[in-house]
């Protein structure tokens, strides 16, 4: 979802941004190309993401917690307890890693496919269905390697 959402956005404003430079001098060109490319820098996709992990994790334990206490009448220490015992802190590093790296390839498909899109507003169509298409792919593959590192024993 954020490679469709985020990955795509990035694209279409970069891509929109190079299109319409196109008829500009080259100096004002590259001046433009320059920020372009430091407004939109595949870095915050290693911050933001990680982040919005970490923050559905807790709101996932916590909602765990309000349906398993107060709904189905668990214990509410033991609910902690079990939490405790079976996260361990190799599922929240691999879980925060993983989405700081896939966060990056969002960023980066989608700065990446927006930089060299060409050929008016079609150009940037099809840039911003090239970022989502190919940040998925990357994800899949890097997804796998990922949990092989983190998992294989």
């Amino acid at each position: 979802m954020v490679a469709g959402r985020v990955g795509a956005a990035m694209a279409a404003e970069i891509g929109t941004m190079r299109v319409t430079e196109a008829d500009r001098c080259a100096e004002h060109a590259l001046h433009q190309s320059a920020q372009i490319s430091r407004g939109a820098a595949p870095d915050r996709g290693l911050i933001s993401l990680p982040l919005l992990v970490a923050v559905a994790d807790i709101i996932g334990v916590f909602g765990g917690y309000v349906i398993a206490v107060y709904k189905l009448g668990f214990n509410s220490a033991a609910y902690i307890k079990h939490t405790v015992d079976f996260v361990t802190t190799l599922d929240v590093a691999s879980g925060l890693v993983k989405a700081a790296v896939f966060g990056f390839i969002v960023a980066l498909m989608g700065c990446y496919h927006g930089y060299h899109s060409r050929g008016g507003a079609q150009g940037v169509g099809a840039a911003t269905t090239n970022a989502v298409v190919s940040a998925s792919i990357l994800i899949l593959v890097f997804n796998y390697f990922l949990t092989e590192a983190f998992f294989s024993r």
